[in-house]
C-alpha cells in the first residue's frame, strides 16, 4: 500500500461516518487472514453453509455461473473461474500480479471517508478483484459470497471491479452469516470502474443475523457510453446497516440505475440510499426504492441527484408502506441542479395497505394475514430491468426467496 494512503487511513481511524449510528469497531475481534482453509469449489462447503448461501443466490454447484469467490470472515477460501473473458482473483494475489492495480485503489472511494474505510485499508488484502476483458460479453454471472462464520468477528473486504472497453459483466453477491452467529460486523468497500462502452450489472442480496452491524462503502466511475445497473435486496432483520453508494457519471452518454428493495423487520435500522453525480454530457440516472417497515424497524431512504452538466437527466423515486405504528420510514430526496439545460425529478410516497385490496383478496378465500402478505410481496416485487433473460429469471428467483418472510 502506498505510504500516503496508509497515513490518511491512520488519521481517519476515529472519524465518525456522516450518517448512521457510530459503531465501535474495536469491540469486534480482528481475525487474521488464513484462519479458514482454502477449497477448490463451493461444493466442498459444509452442508449447513450450502443451505445458507443458497438463500442469497449463491449456487454451490456453480451451475449457471462463470466463476465463484467466497470469503469466510477474513479468509478468501475459494476463487475459481471458468470464463476465458473474465479475470477473478483475491485481492492479495491481484496486487502481487498487477502493479498498475494500485492506480485504482481508493480512487472511487476515499480511504479517509470514515473510520470504516480506514479500518479496511489498515487491514488490506481481503476481498476480490474482477476484470472483464475488452470486448467480452460473458452471459453467466460471477458469484461472490461474503460469509461470517464466527461470532463477534469484524469482517472487512476491499473489492475492485473493472469492465474494460465494450465489455459486459454480471455479478451476483450474496452476503450472509452462519446460523449460530449472533453478533458481528461487516465492512465492504467496493470500487467499480467502467470503461468506454462497457456495462456492469450488480445484484446484491443481504441476509445477515439480527445483531450484525453492516457498513458497505461503494463508488462507481463511469466512462463514455457505459451503463451501471445495481439491484439491492434486504428483507431480513439486521441490527443496523448504513450505505450510500455513489455513481460518478463522468462519461458522455453514461447511465447509472439503482434499484433497492427493503423490508424492515423487528428492531432493524436500515439507513440506505444512493447518490449520482452527473457531469458527462447526456448522462442519466434512475434511483428507485421500495420499502416496507414492520414491527419496530426504522428505514431511512436517501437519494441525491446532482446535475452538473448540460443535457443530463435524472429521476429519484421512493415508495414506502408502513405496516405497524411502532415502525418508521423516513425519505430524504435531494435534487441539485447547477446547469441550465437539465431535467431532474423526484417522487416519494409513504402510506398503508389499502383496506379495499385486503377485503377483495379475503373475498377470494384468503385470510387477512395472507392477503396483507400477498400485497406486500407484490409491492416489493419491482421489475428488474436491463438483464439478459436468464439472469433476470435468476434475479426474480432470488427476490422471491428473500420475500418469503415478509
Amino acid at each position: 500500500m502506498l505510504s500516503d494512503t496508509l497515513e490518511r487511513a491512520k488519521k481517519a481511524k476515529e472519524k465518525k461516518a456522516a450518517l448512521g449510528e457510530d459503531i465501535e469497531v474495536e469491540k469486534f475481534e480482528q481475525e487474521e487472514e488464513g484462519e479458514h482453509e482454502e477449497i477448490e469449489s463451493l461444493e466442498e462447503l459444509p452442508e449447513k453453509y450450502k443451505k445458507t448461501v443458497l438463500k442469497v443466490g449463491v449456487e454451490p454447484t456453480g451451475t449457471g455461473r462463470a466463476g465463484s469467490f467466497m470469503q469466510i470472515d477474513q479468509s478468501g477460501v475459494c476463487t475459481s473461474c471458468s470464463s476465458e473473458s473474465i479475470e477473478l482473483l483475491n485481492m492479495k494475489n491481484a496486487l502481487e500480479k498487477y502493479d498498475w492495480l494500485n492506480d485504482y485503489m481508493w480512487k472511487a472511494v476515499a480511504v479517509d471517508t470514515d473510520k470504516y474505510t480506514a479500518e479496511t485499508a489498515l487491514r488490506e488484502s481481503s476481498g476480490y478483484f474482477i476484470r472483464a476483458l475488452p470486448g467480452s460479453k460473458e452471459i453467466f454471472p460471477i458469484q461472490a459470497c461474503m460469509f461470517i462464520g464466527d461470532t463477534n468477528v469484524a469482517q472487512t473486504a476491499h473489492n475492485i471491479i473493472i469492465a474494460e472497453e465494450n465489455a459486459e459483466l454480471h455479478i451476483i453477491t450474496g452476503c450472509t452469516t452462519g446460523s449460530d452467529v449472533q453478533s458481528a460486523m461487516h465492512i465492504g468497500v467496493s470500487e467499480f470502474y467502467l470503461k468506454k462502452g462497457s456495462k456492469i450489472t450488480f445484484t446484491m442480496v443481504h441476509n445477515w443475523a439480527e445483531q450484525v452491524e453492516v457498513r458497505p462503502r461503494t463508488g462507481v466511475i463511469l466512462g463514455d457510453d457505459s451503463t451501471y445497473l445495481s439491484n439491492y435486496i434486504l428483507t431480513s432483520p439486521v441490527r443496523t446497516i448504513q450505505t450510500y453508494p455513489t455513481a460518478y457519471c463522468q462519461g458522455e452518454n453514461s447511465r447509472a440505475v439503482f434499484q433497492a428493495i427493503l423490508g424492515g423487520q423487528k428492531e432493524s435500522v436500515l439507513d440506505t440510499g444512493s447518490r449520482t453525480i452527473l457531469t458527462g454530457k447526456n448522462s442519466s440516472t434512475e434511483m428507485i426504492t421500495r420499502a416496507v417497515s414492520k414491527d419496530k424497524s426504522q428505514i431511512y431512504t436517501r437519494g441525491h441527484l446532482a446535475g452538473r452538466s448540460q443535457e443530463v437527466k435524472g429521476h429519484l423515486e421512493c415508495m414506502g408502506l408502513v405496516l405497524s405504528d411502532d415502525s418508521l420510514i423516513y425519505s430524504v430526496p435531494e435534487l441539485e441542479g447547477s446547469a441550465t439545460n437539465l431535467e431532474l425529478s423526484h417522487e416519494a410516497a409513504v402510506g398503508k395497505i389499502a383496506e379495499e385490496e385486503v377485503l377483495y383478496l379475503m373475498s377470494r378465500g384468503l385470510t387477512e394475514d395472507e392477503a396483507a402478505s400477498m400485497i406486500v410481496r407484490g409491492f416489493l416485487s419491482m421489475d428488474i430491468t436491463g438483464l439478459p433473460p436468464e439472469l433476470a429469471a435468476e434475479t426474480k428467483r432470488m427476490l422471491d426467496m428473500s420475500l418469503q418472510g415478509m
